[in-house]
């Protein structure tokens, strides 16, 4: 249970992070702030699951579980939410 747990609170944030990274990428700048964007998408899941593999091996797959639901939950919610807006 404690593993996706992880895995959920995870994938929010990486869904989170995912819209700053588009909008600093599609900016057409490569700064300091797309880097920043860039790096912490891609290193964040792997840290988390690093950690997990290291701590809590038994929890290893619930918080890919979790962190894949999230992520599919939070864009969901966020494609529920565009559409709605659109219609008004």
């Amino acid at each position: 249970m404690l593993g996706f747990i992880i895995g959920a609170v995870s994938g929010t944030i990486q869904s989170l992070l995912l819209p700053k990274f588009t909008d600093s990428a599609k900016s057409g700048k490569v700064g300091k702030k797309t880097l920043l964007f860039i790096a912490t998408q891609f290193l964040f899941p792997f840290i988390v699951l690093l950690l997990c593999a290291f701590f809590l091996m038994d929890e290893l797959v619930p918080v890919v579980i979790g962190m894949a639901a999230a992520i599919i939950i939070c864009s969901l919610i966020k494609f529920i939410i565009a559409t709605k807006a659109g219609k008004r």
